[in-house]
């Protein structure tokens, strides 16, 4: 390791220490492969003999929006099957006449499509995932598109069964053959895990019904109640399969099995103009900085993260899993930052 990579390692370590986390898996690198990869604390303090591996299979959350919302609507793009600034009535039958029609892929994207915030699905629209689609594809919005900044799950989800009605396939049959297959990303699909895979996962969340801590099954509920398929969450994946899709995101080359690099760039750019907090397409600027200083980034509930900096050339991921329950997010986010700062900022690598 080199200085800058030993102190990511002390501070990651500390964060276990203090238990902001049980254990974590990181990985730097750039367009042309992965500079470390590496491994702190356990999967589970309960079984102090489990440490952390770099192949540990985490629940990543959120991100989950990038891997397979965010880059299948940039490959429909690349295809010229979606125009991103047309209303949505205009090609969606499902919301011709509702209020979701007159909002565009951009709104979605960037977060201003004025959306619901609500999002206890179960508690609007009930169990059956017919009645949700609807429910969600139908419901008023929250005040217009384009007039605010609204941070919603929601967008992932709309945008989710938007793939879906483009492709014709499910989300994660689409996401798998589109995206991941081609990357090389074996170990990325849809959960519950099947056994192998669940074995080697980190658990996140206690699940009240069982009394035990969630393991292959996705922590997030609205994922479970579609069957572990949405676009909100419901994605594992390993910190190696991560790289690969982050050092895609960097190669210049035109040629690419999924999206190109024109969605890429389109993607890691201001598009919200004056309205605050800036977002770029699912993607926005890396607390701590400026839009200027082009370090974005993507979050998921459960520790995950994602950082890239094209001029840089730099790509980053940090995997821990949500085994403490506490509503302090302090900790996590500082331990962010400074893996965030000792990467891209002065003393980066």
């Amino acid at each position: 390791m080199t200085p800058s990579t030993d102190r990511i390692h002390q501070l990651l370590a500390d964060g276990a220490n203090v238990r902001a986390y049980p254990g974590a898996v990181w990985a730097i690198g750039d367009a042309a492969g992965t500079q470390v990869i590496d491994a702190v604390g356990v999967l589970d303090p309960a079984q102090p003999d489990a440490p952390m591996l770099p192949d540990t299979v985490f629940d990543v959350a959120s991100l989950t929006k990038i891997l397979a919302v965010w880059s299948t609507i940039g490959a429909l793009w690349d295809d010229d099957r979606l125009s991103i600034d047309q209303p949505l009535h205009t090609f969606w039958p499902e919301v011709t006449g509702h209020p979701l029609g007159q909002a565009t892929a951009r709104n979605l994207l960037t977060h201003t499509a004025g959306l619901p915030l609500r999002a206890q699905l179960k508690h609007l629209y009930g169990t059956d995932p017919a009645a949700i689609r609807e429910g969600v594809l139908h419901e008023a919005l929250h005040r217009p598109p384009g007039e605010a900044v609204d941070y919603t799950d929601r967008a992932a989800l709309v945008l989710g069964y938007l793939a879906e009605h483009l492709s014709g396939q499910p989300l994660d049959k689409l996401a798998a053959t589109r995206i991941w297959q081609p990357l090389g990303m074996d170990a990325t699909r849809f959960g519950p895990l099947p056994a192998d895979q669940a074995a080697r996962s980190a658990p996140t969340e206690l699940d009240a019904e069982t009394g035990r801590h969630l393991k292959g099954t996705p922590h997030d509920f609205s994922a479970r109640l579609l069957n572990g398929v949405c676009g909100i969450a419901g994605v594992f994946s390993t910190a190696a399969d991560l790289a690969g899709f982050m050092r895609h995101m960097l190669d210049p080359t035109t040629e690419r099995p999924a999206f190109g690099p024109a969605w890429t760039k389109e993607s890691l750019t201001v598009h919200t103009g004056t309205l605050e907090p800036a977002r770029g397409l699912f993607w926005h600027p890396a607390p701590g900085t400026t839009p200027a200083d082009d370090v974005w980034v993507h979050y998921g509930f459960t520790g995950t993260g994602m950082w890239i900096s094209p001029t840089r050339v730099t790509w980053a991921v940090l995997l821990t899993n949500k085994l403490y329950y506490t509503r302090d997010r302090q900790p996590l986010t500082n331990i962010r930052n400074a893996f965030r700062e000792l990467t891209f900022g002065r003393g980066g690598i």
